[in-house]
């Protein structure tokens, strides 16, 4: 892989983009201290989203105490490039394209935060690479998935009207979104507005190739799911934090206690008022990461 663009700001966010092993152009988000000695947050956004997700909660942990922070545009996605194959948005290919980048960015272990598909691509890191896990923050996935939650994110992957501004964008998304998070601001809805669509006169684009909804599309409801309690028990030789929102329809509430019961030493935080997926920026939920994060050790 060839790594481009370096940096000199540590408190900035700067992008780095890297040629996956079929030359899809990956991209990368990085802020805090490259040579700290502490363990680094790697940010794996969900099926559709982007490392601008991350923002915040990276902002905050980097404050905290300088550390360094990665968040993860899988191929396809925000700032990285779209495959021509769409077979190729799979979880084997994004775990192989993770892989090589942490290689190249000279990382043997760290602490992940994944949200939804991110939390997989967490899980199945472990089986990969073994001790590659300091510590594993899952936010609102588990070896249970909730067939109404998946059903429900396949009625709008690649199908929700385009808005002629991000402003429109917001109120659409409230609409769409709004039963799932009662309690965000106007500002919030804004913000997710501007992470969804690039806006080029009054022109929407998705910051995801719409390709992403053909995996969904075979996706067969009506089967059960596969057992992934295998993949989730990697994760129990390091700390876990399980984030699952109190209004979530893919995680439910006694898979995410199982989680925690099953792992030696887990802690289970539920982000108020929020569903599928939170999104890290109210201050309890922030809290509750920093002080995970604090706890883990980089041994």
């Amino acid at each position: 892989m060839n790594r481009m663009n370096t940096g000199t700001e540590t408190r900035e966010w700067r992008s780095r983009f890297l040629n996956a092993a079929d030359g899809i152009k990956l991209h990368i988000r990085e802020i805090g201290d490259p040579a700290s000695m502490l363990l680094p947050v790697v940010c794996l956004p969900g099926l559709t989203r982007s490392a601008e997700d991350f923002e915040i909660i990276g902002e905050r942990i980097t404050a905290a105490d300088g550390r360094r922070v990665l968040a993860f545009d899988y191929r396809g996605r925000g700032l990285s490039g779209h495959d021509p194959d769409w077979r190729n948005y799979d979880l084997q290919v994004e775990l192989r394209d993770l892989v090589d980048c942490l290689a190249a960015f000279g990382i043997g272990r760290a602490i992940f935060l994944g949200t939804s598909r991110g939390g997989l691509l967490t899980a199945v890191i472990g089986l990969a690479r073994p001790g590659i896990v300091g510590g594993a923050i899952i936010n609102d996935i588990g070896p249970v998935i909730e067939a109404q939650g998946l059903a429900r994110i396949r009625t709008y992957v690649g199908k929700i009207p385009a808005p002629s501004s991000h402003a429109e964008g917001a109120d659409l998304l409230k609409r769409m979104f709004g039963a799932q998070f009662p309690a965000e601001t106007e500002a919030s809805w804004l913000r997710f507005s501007q992470r969804s669509w690039t806006i080029t006169d009054g022109k929407a684009e998705p910051r995801y190739d719409r390709n992403l909804m053909k995996p969904l599309a075979d996706l067969d409801l009506e089967k059960p799911m596969p057992d992934l309690w295998p993949h989730f028990e990697t994760l129990k030789s390091a700390p876990m934090l399980v984030i699952r929102g109190e209004l979530s329809d893919l995680l439910s509430a006694s898979t995410a206690a199982e989680m925690t019961a099953r792992h030696p030493n887990a802690r289970l935080h539920t982000a108020a008022r929020q569903g599928h997926a939170p999104l890290l920026e109210d201050e309890p939920t922030i809290a509750a990461i920093l002080e995970f994060i604090a706890s883990c050790h980089p041994a």
